[in-house]
């Protein structure tokens, strides 16, 4: 799927590219569904195979914090660490959406790719 600016998830996709503009790939993804909302790759990347995946990795982490019961904690993103790359899932839209990004590691700068997505989540709501 591509995106289009006249959506909030398209307008989210262009924002992020605009400040990262190395990113590999990213997408908007509904976890309810595990849909892609929006996405773009600049690689091999497939990011409606991989939203498909993340979104199972999110709802498996809830169901760790229940049987931990942790009370009053609520996942903002989930950092996944390869030999060259940064794969970062961040809740957005009150927990109901994920954005996924994907960026070489020895490029981007993990703090500003995480500012990056933050300033998206109003618009994502």
């Amino acid at each position: 799927m591509a995106y289009s600016t006249s959506t909030p998830a398209g307008q989210a996709v262009q924002n992020i590219l605009n400040e990262l503009p190395g990113a590999l790939a990213v997408a908007i993804v509904d976890i309810s569904s595990g849909m892609t909302l929006a996405s773009h790759t600049n690689s091999t990347i497939n990011p409606e195979t991989a939203a498909a995946y993340n979104t199972e990795v999110v709802k498996q982490k809830h169901k760790a914090m229940q049987a931990l019961k942790l009370q009053g904690e609520a996942i903002e993103d989930i950092l996944i660490t390869l030999t060259n790359q940064l794969h970062l899932i961040k809740l957005v839209g009150d927990g109901k959406k994920f954005i996924y990004l994907v960026v070489n590691s020895r490029d981007t700068n993990l703090a500003i790719a995480r500012e990056v997505l933050r300033s998206q989540n109003d618009l994502l709501k």
